[in-house]
């Protein structure tokens, strides 16, 4: 029986995939360097330590790790301030569920902008526990953000559903024992192999209803 549902953040609730790209490209653009061919796919699910290493020590900002996750949160937080890509659909969504489900966050954004996307969203009370995987040892594909949300609800995994878009949030969430549901993202679209983790795939947030959550499991 489902009891509770974890949902991402970014791709999920935000339509915020392509802001962080466009931001991060513009920064390492400004040291004169460039993305490594994957560089955008293997970020995506990263902590905040995990995706500013790689920017400064595989890509080559000259900056510390430290420096680089400041620099380039404080111009996701501009953009947030400026206009906040909320995903059509997604506020109902969170109240539709939480009507009959315990709710979680799983993101791998970090803690600053997490609360800062809850409140002008107006969803900061819609969740009992939300988390980054800067609070944990690993960022996605690692189950350790959906483990870590499971036993601060009190619950065994196999008794939540996750909701994810991206690649590694799927392996993330699949890893972990959690019923699986992909809502995939029309730009950055997830791997097959992560695809096939879903038990439940819809085309958009707001097509998910409780009840289809609820016969999962």
């Amino acid at each position: 029986m489902i009891r509770a549902v974890i949902f991402d953040l970014d791709g999920v609730i935000i339509d915020s995939e392509e802001v962080w790209e466009e931001v991060r490209r513009g920064y390492v653009a400004e040291y004169g360097k460039q993305f490594l061919p994957d560089s955008q796919d293997r970020m995506m699910g990263m902590s905040t330590p995990e995706w500013s290493r790689h920017l400064a020590e595989e890509v080559g900002v000259p900056r510390t790790p430290s420096q680089v996750a400041d620099d380039v949160l404080a111009r996701m937080a501009v953009r947030y301030r400026a206009d906040l890509p909320l995903i059509e659909g997604a506020v109902p969504a969170v109240r539709r569920l939480g009507e009959r489900f315990t709710l979680a966050l799983a993101s791998s954004s970090a803690r600053i902008l997490i609360d800062q996307v809850l409140a002008t969203a107006g969803l900061t009370d819609a969740f009992a526990v939300t988390l980054s995987t800067e609070e944990v040892p690993r960022g996605k594909p690692a189950p350790d953000v959906y483990l870590t949300a499971a036993d601060k609800l009190g619950l065994p995994p196999a008794e939540c559903a996750a909701i994810e878009d991206s690649s590694n949030g799927l392996r993330s969430a699949g890893a972990a024992g959690t019923a699986v549901i992909a809502v995939p993202h029309g730009v950055y679209p997830p791997a097959a192999d992560a695809l096939a983790m879903a038990s439940l795939t819809v085309t958009g947030i707001d097509a998910l209803t409780a009840d289809a959550v609820a016969a999962l499991r």
